[in-house]
């Protein structure tokens, strides 16, 4: 890492300043278009409260460590509105047309990240306003340090809709119009106060509504459009992939570190940007830990399964796929009898898939297969035996979040969730230790249809029959043999 230096930076800021406005970025053709994100903003205000105003901010810039920071991820609903992956920003739209000061009308105003030459050196090039303008065709865009004086009364609004702020955003002194300077120039307008008096919290303005939006955007995005669907099948795709590779390449004595780099060296193969949460790779009684993501153990037993829950994350969609293999290519009876159950009750839950039908009833199906199932084993007592072997949900949407949003009440067409039912079997449980350290999930990705479903995810072998057989295939990294890691000289 170097630091810059203050006469060097002098000496190159008239350059840097050609450099940027002349060169073109490269980049992906394959993001979603400016079309969509006007259409999503459009689509916002018509489910908008009459007489409102819905206010989106940036997400926080995080720190690191020292001098460096987190990569940089956009608020998802940002993003879904704009297409804009830079910081301290503020997005305001209206329910219905506003007049300026000049009496020309507007629906949406948009304070961005004003451009400097210096900074976009070290960390990147950013539009400003005339690039938001050019690129991502939002007409009223203007420098956050614009928004300090713009003339709003919010008092005038029926309501407000904003997310409530998590007073985590770090204040930069030397800038009047970073993420933290545009909250609380927000806050002063809108009249809002998190503080508390003797009754609880201070009065504020009764317009200020931090309930409602979510609802909105669930609404929204729980619903995909074609373009939405398009990316989120690439990204599916590309982790489907990831499964498959690991399951040529798995051998004893891998590390759950080695096994999480050959997934996501496919994931960036393919181009996708980032991982869509952080990678869950545990073998034996780690499996059982649901989100395990330490994934540090350097010696993988070949008596041992591993559960591999990844997603590539690809132009801001996410995938969400989980799968559970032998380590030496076989499953023994118990691993068997345990994956077998599980896949039962996805199958099932899967088949039943169309739109009008409940998650609660999904959900019901597969617990009532995976109960019957663990006392047929001996697991459990009786199927209404209360355990903790299948202590998650059955699915959730997937999309801009891993755990997109969406509402949980009926599928609908359109809709983009996970099939992922579980059985874990921790050491010490209270049953034959011939199932302990057993821990099978098998995640698919499942778009509901017009009438019935299409399984996203079926690249990946779901099967023991189909796993075993994949797993006796050559991987090309059988041949990738690196020098012993080695200390001092």
């Amino acid at each position: 890492m170097i630091r810059p230096n203050k006469i060097y930076a002098i000496l190159i800021v008239f350059f840097l300043s050609g450099f940027f406005v002349s060169r073109a970025q490269e980049k992906p053709t394959d993001y979603l278009s400016t079309e969509f994100h006007k259409n999503r903003r459009d689509e916002l205000r018509k489910r908008m409260p009459k007489n409102s105003v819905a206010v989106f901010f940036a997400n926080p810039v995080r720190n690191r460590s020292n001098d460096v920071d987190y990569v940089y991820h956009q608020d998802p609903n940002l993003y879904y509105l704009t297409g804009y992956k830079e910081p301290h920003a503020v997005l305001l739209i209206f329910s219905e047309n506003q007049t300026d000061e000049e009496g020309s009308s507007y629906n949406e105003i948009f304070f961005v990240q004003q451009k400097n030459p210096m900074a976009e050196m070290w960390t990147g090039r950013r539009l400003g306003d005339s690039g938001v303008k050019e690129q991502l065709k939002i007409e009223n865009a203007y420098n956050g340090s614009a928004f300090k004086d713009y003339n709003i009364d919010f008092a005038k609004f029926d309501k407000v809709l904003f997310y409530d702020f998590k007073n985590d955003v770090r204040d930069n002194p030397n800038d009047q119009a970073d993420l933290y300077s545009l909250i609380e120039q927000f806050k002063q307008k809108a009249g809002y106060s998190s503080g508390t008096n003797s009754l609880g919290r201070e009065p504020q303005r009764n317009n200020l509504d931090t309930r409602s939006l979510n609802s909105i955007m669930a609404s929204l995005r729980g619903i995909k459009t074609p373009e939405e669907i398009e990316l989120l099948r690439k990204a599916v795709f590309i982790s489907t992939v990831g499964q498959v590779e690991v399951m040529k390449a798995m051998r004893p004595g891998m590390s759950e570190t080695e096994v999480q780099g050959i997934h996501e060296f496919v994931f960036k193969k393919y181009g996708s940007e980032y991982e869509g949460y952080p990678s869950i790779v545990g073998a034996g009684n780690n499996g059982c830990i649901l989100h395990y993501i330490e994934n540090h153990k350097p010696h993988i037993e070949s008596t041992e399964m591993i559960l591999m829950d990844l997603g590539a994350e690809y132009h801001g969609y996410t995938a969400d796929v989980t799968r559970t293999i032998p380590v030496d290519g076989e499953f023994s009876p118990e691993e068997k009898a345990i994956y077998d159950l599980v896949y039962k009750a996805q199958e099932a839950a899967i088949q039943r898939c169309k739109p009008g039908v409940s998650f609660a009833e999904l959900t019901k199906l597969t617990k009532d297969i995976i109960n019957e199932g663990l006392a047929e084993l001996g697991i459990i007592a009786n199927p209404s035996s209360p355990h903790l072997y299948f202590p998650h949900g059955l699915s959730h949407h997937i999309g801009l979040d891993v755990h997109d949003l969406g509402p949980y009440d009926v599928l609908r067409e359109n809709m983009a969730i996970t099939i992922e039912p579980g059985i874990y079997i921790p050491e010490g449980s209270k049953c034959d230790p011939k199932w302990w350290n057993i821990a099978v999930r098998i995640e698919d990705d499942v778009l509901i249809t017009k009438d019935g479903f299409e399984l996203l995810s079926a690249f990946a072998p779901r099967t023991t029959e189909e796993i075993e057989a994949l797993m006796k295939q050559s991987s090309p990294l059988d041949a990738f043999k690196l020098p012993e890691l080695k200390g001092g000289k």
